[in-house]
């Protein structure tokens, strides 16, 4: 299994939704586990509504979403016009009523980043992939409470 896809999203807020629903049809359809998809889902209205919020579309007036499937993981990529700071996880305090998109993308992703394209900045996360037990029987992956 190696699906992947890029797709090109208007620069407006209903893109979110519009992209949640197209990666969890498509992980779905590919044989990824629902709650893999739950998590890639969630990673992605993240960095969208981060780029909504704070940065420029690219050129054309739109954000790219693109997502890749191979080797036991899932890269999930948002692109954007860039902004003026560069994204990285916030502390919020316990009544801030945002900045914690980049923390929960942190905390699903085994990994996340920011690269630079000219004027395109894009977001990346790598999601691990649940591996199927020896015996060939697929199992859920283990729930781990949130670290503090």
């Amino acid at each position: 299994m190696s699906p992947s896809s890029v797709v090109m999203l208007p620069y407006a807020l209903a893109s979110v939704s519009a992209a949640r629903r197209r990666l969890s049809s498509d992980l779905l359809a590919s044989g990824l586990f629902s709650t893999t998809v739950d998590d890639a889902v969630l990673v992605v209205s993240e960095l969208l509504s981060n780029a909504l919020r704070h940065a420029h579309p690219l050129p054309s007036g739109q954000l790219r979403l693109a997502w890749t499937c191979s080797e036991g993981r899932l890269e999930l990529a948002v692109s954007d016009g860039g902004a003026t700071t560069e994204p990285r996880a916030g502390r919020p305090t316990l009544s801030s009523l945002g900045g914690r998109g980049l923390g929960i993308v942190e905390y699903l992703a085994e990994q996340w980043g920011v690269r630079h394209e000219g004027e395109t900045t894009t977001v990346w996360a790598i999601l691990a992939l649940p591996q199927p037990v020896r015996n060939g029987q697929e199992r859920e992956p283990e729930i781990h409470a949130l670290r503090g």
